[in-house]
Order: C-alpha cells, then structure tokens, then sequence
C-alpha cells in the first residue's frame, strides 16, 4: 500500500520516506494481532493471549491511567532482549550498528591541556574547512592566512565531505547566497540553471532574522570583573539595603526564616542572615566576588557624591530597612550615595506603573528547558502561540559571558511577544543579570524562575528553594524590578513540600514586590512532575491576589477542553501557560483556538517535522555540524512526541496527559512508526529528513520525566 505524505514547507522525496518505512501493513478492523508480523518491534515466539479474553472496559482503563486505545488497534507488548533500565541502551547500540560491542572497561582521563591539542589538531583536519574559505571557495579570502586554525585545502575537504543531503537547501528563501557555503550539505542546490552559484532568490527576505546576539565587545567586558557597570542594579540594592561589606552579604531576612533550613547553599543563622559557603563558588553564587571586588570604586563614588550631614534624617526615612537583632546594621553612610540621584524620586515610575503587559486570553508557551528552542517555538508560532519565552538561563553563566547562555536570550522575529527567563539565587546577582539583558536584547518582558525542581539548581539556592525563604524571594523580585523598566514576572510551584504550600500566604504581597504577574504550576518541588497538578489551589491563589497582579495557572493543559474548564471554572485566572502539552502535542494551540479535536494524520505530522528541521538548519548551520545538532534536538523533540495518541484510535477523548499508552498500530506504517518509544525508531524518523547518521552515533533522551509513575501515584 502507498501512502502519500504531503510535503508543504521542506523538500523532500516522497520515495525515500515510503522506501525507508517498514514494509508493514496496518491491521483491518477487527482483525487478528496474532496474524500480524510485527516488524517494527519483534516479539518473542509465544504468542499472548488473544483479545477475545476479558478485556478491561475504557472507563476501567482510564481509571488506572490507562489509555483507552480501541481493542482493533492494541498490539501485544515488545519484547526486549535485556531489561527495562537498559532498553534504551540497546535501541542505541542497534541504531550505532557498531561491528564491536566491546568497550575498554577503563578510560584514561585526559589533562585538559591534552584534549586542547585534540581539538587544535581536529581542526586543521580536512573535513574542518575554514568558514571564510568554504563560503567563497577561495583560499585568499581568509584575513588570518596560514596563522587561521581551519584548514585550506579546499580540494581534500571536497573529497572527504560527506554526500549531500536530499532537499533544498533552507537558505535558498533568504537574500543572498548561502552563509555555509561548500560546507553546505545541500550544497548541490546551490547552483542557478548556468552552473553558477545564486546569490539572489525570488524571495527578498533578510537572512539575519535572530535579534538578541551577544556582541563581541560585551562579552569582552563580562570575561573581565568588574569592566561591566550595572549602575541601576547598584543603586537598587543600595536603596533596599542588599549591598554587603566586604565578603559578607547583608541580607535582611524577617521573623519566618528563623526555621529555614538551607539546602547546602549557605549558612543560615538564627536571625536570618545568609552569608555563601564554599559551594558558592561554582558559578551559580560568583556574585560576591563581584562585589568585593568592586568596592573600592563604590566607595569612591560614595565619597564623591556624600551630601552634608544634616541630610541624615532623610536618609533614615530613605533607606529604612527592617533589620533582625542579631544582624548588623548597615551603616547609614552606606546609602548617602543614593540621595541626591533620588532628591526627585517621586518623577520615578513606581515598580505598578510600569509598562503592562495582557496576559488575558493568550496562549502562552512555557519556558521548556532543552526542547523548548528557537525552531520549536517557530513551530509553535506557526500553530496559533501568541506568547513565547525562551529557554531558563543561569544568571552567572550570563554574568560571565558564556555564550552558550547567551544563546538562548535568541529571539526569532516572528516572535512578536516574547520574554526570557533567568534563574539565580541571590538579589544582586539577578538584579545585574535584568539589567545587563534590558541593556543588550529585545525583551517583552523578564521573567524570574523560582520552581525550578533541578537538583544542581535547588541545591544552589535558586529555583524552588527560594519557596522557603520568602524574605530573600522578596528582596530579588523588589532589587530586580527596580533595576529595569521592562515588567518583571515570576514562576513558581505551589510550595517545596508536598502538603505544605505557602504561595497563597506570598500572593497578596507579591504584586507590591513589583511583578506584574505570576505563574503558578499546580505542583510542589517535591511532587516533581507526579501525580495531577492542583489547580483547586490554583484557582484559590488566583482569587486571593490583588487585581494589580496577574495570575497564570500551569499544568496539565492537554487540549482545548482543559483549557476551557479552568477559565470557566475561575475567571479571575489571566490565563494558563502550556508547557508538555505543547511538547506531546504542538497543535494544541490550533486545537484551542479553532475549539475542536484535531485528528491530525501522520502526514501532517511529518510535515511539521519538516518545518522544525528547516527552522533548525537555519538557526543551528546547514553544515555537518549543525545537522547533527538538528538531528539531536529533533529526536530529543521525539522522545515526547511519541506519546501522543491520535484522536481516531481511542474509545474516550480527550487523551489526558498522565495516560499511559500501551503498545498499538497506527492507521499507517508511519503512524505506527511515530508511535514507537524505541530511540531506534525515531533515529529512523531523523533519517528521512536528515539523511544516515554519522557512524557509531547514539542517542539517549536527557529528559525522563516523572509523569508516568506507579499506580498510586497516578
């Protein structure tokens, strides 16, 4: 049977897709599966009982988290050759299809000098070809000559590339020719119907679509401390009486942290007052270096801008500051500086007054880590978000000028309403970390993560540990939104424990923080991504804040009917983020907006593969690197695609997002294919649209979520 895939966006052979599937046909109504040759999954010889037998009904089934899949469409389960915890381990060496499966026992660690010289010496191999050189074809073009660390010889670097890739190249809609040059895997497109290279295409439309690139001049600036000013972080800090003396930070902390137990992050004494350990120097907690480090040029500026001492009473109203018994005082000098930049204070917008941004009725895309990048959230614009975030970034990573973290501040320009999310455990570190962005990107709006339930990140102080200190929650949410004028918005989880949630005593204060919204997933850090998210209590947040403060709920949102039910259910909720809903389902904006169940076909689903892999050249190179980088992140996209279950093979719809699906056949072998949760098959839907993997390449997913626990849990 030939089945025709559409092919809209990304230009592919349709014979290689139907010559690269299985050769399996999907089974009648009715039939028997003990007929069928399973050839996506082999089974053992014995065959399992027929479906004749008692068989749950669906109510049965959804009642244990079971998905209710049609008894014509189950399929008995795969069985693998080792156990569970290895599986994954076996799809990776089947797709590698290594000639050795054995492996030194111990490896000889390597001195950082040693891999250094490594990657100097793969450089100068063939297949590394300089960037100048490749995008002209001619070895003068390069400005460093023989001093470049590429190689040159454009000759042994056209005989070891690998064959093109089937398709067009992505840059052919742009302006201008092809960035990648004879490093291009679609290279053979390159070519107008004289045999010369296309500079110029029907479509006009400029290449440089990304806004919020790092300049080289400001990363310069962030390698070496204290070259980059953060004036308006200072004087935040200053006001609110954050800024410490020498090593030690003064943290006013109130009454209710006297039981806070801190999660090797730092010393908490009796009062309140949190002063870094060692740990604080790995590169979540740098900040005090920055400030030790800065104080002689904060004193000189204090001792330019010192009023006379009769201002002294002023001061006192200025900078009060509630201060615990056993912590030391500041002294009051510590905020003259401050005073005749803020003699006209009242001219300044207060924190309420800012410019707001209507989260009402809009479909917001959740910052999702590692998944949710730049193409993806192409796609998603695509099919109906109106609000997209980037992916959370660590503050110092930014602080320091990593350009790795730098990278996922991009904004796409179709993004016309978008924000970023950072991540840090202390008031200064975030504070400089906003103003360094409002400086340097394009930002709708910034917003603060603190449900973050990653161990490193918990552990650090950041993230859900900040659920159990309140007082220093409020100093980085007052220190941060004082520092830009962008909104500034938090994201948090119903508490750190399960059973103990504390954001419903925070709701009614944290809009005289000065964020202008917060998200709340109805989960604590403990819970994870188990069981179902409470939006009960969601619901009772949302009616607590004050009407100055947005709340969005976050949770389980898994089609329009989910959606539906928690706006009627509780209008004064703004509206409500989607995050794995969109990762399983990215039509799920579709489906909400258009108010229907979309039993999207396998070949519309393909197609949006298509779209993502394009997106994906574009960002990450059409060259061999960035293929493989698109290849890693698509297949990192598969692993949560493969649980969707389409709409024409269950007996109750909606699918809900904590069902388990178990093994079935599709309406086609590509259906069936997408179904699968062997990393092997979906190594094998990254080939139809990116070609054969390199040799000996493997792929484990680096998110296992938590969704699918035991019964109980469910």
């Amino acid at each position: 049977m030939l089945v025709f895939f559409p092919c809209l966006h990304f230009y592919i052979s349709t014979a290689t897709i139907l010559h690269s599937l299985p050769q399996t046909l999907p089974p009648p109504a009715m039939a028997d599966p003990s007929l069928l040759d399973n050839t996506l999954n082999p089974v053992s010889a014995a065959q399992p009982p027929p479906l004749d037998e008692a068989h749950p009904t669906p109510d049965e089934l959804v009642a244990k988290a079971i998905a209710p899949v049609k008894r014509h469409f189950l399929r008995p389960p795969p069985v693998r050759t080792c156990d569970g915890n290895n599986s994954s381990k076996a799809d990776e060496g089947a797709a590698a299809q290594k000639d050795d499966a054995s492996a030194p026992i111990l490896k000889e660690k390597k001195s950082k000098r040693q891999l250094k010289r490594e990657r100097r010496q793969e450089q100068k191999s063939a297949l590394h070809i300089c960037p100048e050189v490749a995008k002209s074809g001619k070895v003068s073009s390069c400005p460093y000559g023989d001093r470049c660390r590429f190689n040159h010889d454009v000759e042994a670097f056209k005989a070891q590339k690998p064959d093109d890739l089937d398709g067009m190249c992505p840059f052919l809609t742009t302006k201008g020719p092809c960035p990648y040059g004879l490093a291009c895997r679609f290279a053979g497109t390159h070519k107008d119907d004289n045999g010369e290279a296309a500079n110029e295409t029907i479509n006009g439309d400029e290449r440089s679509s990304e806004m919020n690139v790092l300049k080289k001049d400001v990363q310069k600036l962030l390698w070496k401390k204290n070259r980059m000013k953060f004036p308006k972080a200072d004087a935040a800090l200053e006001l609110l009486g954050l800024v410490g003396q020498g090593k030690k930070k003064k943290m006013v902390e109130n009454e209710n942290d006297d039981k806070i137990v801190s999660n090797d992050s730092g010393d908490v004494d009796g009062n309140g007052c949190c002063r870094a350990t060692g740990d604080s120097s790995n590169d979540l907690d740098c900040a005090a270096e920055v400030l030790e480090e800065g104080k002689p040029d904060e004193a000189d500026t204090t001792d330019e801008l010192r009023p006379p001492k009769k201002t002294k009473s002023s001061i006192d109203e200025t900078c009060s500051v509630l201060v615990n018994d056993g912590c030391k005082q500041n002294e009051p000098e510590t905020c003259i500086e401050n005073i005749v930049e803020d003699n006209d204070k009242c001219l300044k917008l207060h924190p309420r007054e800012k410019k707001l941004i209507d989260f009402r009725e809009k479909l917001y895309l959740a910052p999702l880590t590692t998944v949710g990048n730049l193409p993806f959230r192409q796609v998603c614009k695509v099919l109906g978000a109106d609000v997209t975030c980037g992916e959370m970034a660590m503050c110092t990573n930014l602080l320091q000028g990593q350009a790795s973290e730098w990278a996922l501040l991009r904004r796409h320009s179709s993004e016309d309403l978008f924000g970023v999310q950072i991540c840090g455990a202390y008031p200064d570190t975030v504070a400089r970390t906003v103003e360094l962005i409002e400086q340097n990107c394009t930002v709708d709006f910034i917003d603060i993560n603190m449900g973050c339930p990653i161990d490193i990140v918990v552990n650090k102080g950041a993230g859900s540990a900040l659920l159990m200190k309140p007082t220093r929650m409020k100093s980085v949410v007052e220190a941060s939104s004082r520092a830009v004028d962008i909104p500034v918005t938090i994201k948090v989880r119903t508490g750190f424990y399960e059973g103990k949630n504390r954001i419903d005593s925070l709701i009614a204060d944290i809009g005289n923080w000065g964020a202008t919204a917060v998200t709340i997933h109805g989960r604590t850090r403990q819970q994870r991504y188990s069981k179902l998210a409470n939006w009960e209590y969601i619901y009772q947040c949302a009616r607590a804040a004050p009407s100055s403060l947005q709340v969005l709920g976050n949770g389980d949102v898994f089609s329009y009917l989910d959606w539906n039910s928690h706006k009627s259910d509780c209008p004064e909720l703004s509206t409500c983020m989607i995050a794995r809903g969109a990762l399983i389902k990215p039509w799920i904006f579709t489906e909400i907006k258009e108010q229907r169940h979309w039993d999207i076909s396998s070949g519309q689903r393909l197609d949006i593969l298509k779209d993502y892999v394009r997106f994906g050249l574009q960002h990450w190179g059409s060259d061999s690197k960035g293929v493989e980088t698109t290849r890693h992140f698509l297949l990192e996209w598969l692993s949560y695609t493969c649980r969707y279950i389409p709409i024409g093979l269950l007996d109750n719809i909606p699918q809900r997002i904590n069902w388990r699906p178990p093994s079935y056949f599709g309406r086609d072998d590509l259906e069936t294919l997408m179904a699968s949760e062997s990393a092997a098959d979906w190594i094998r839907i990254s080939e139809m649209l990116l070609g054969k993997v390199p040799y000996g390449f493997t792929f484990a997913p680096k998110h296992k979520s938590n969704a699918y626990d035991s019964a109980e849990n469910g």
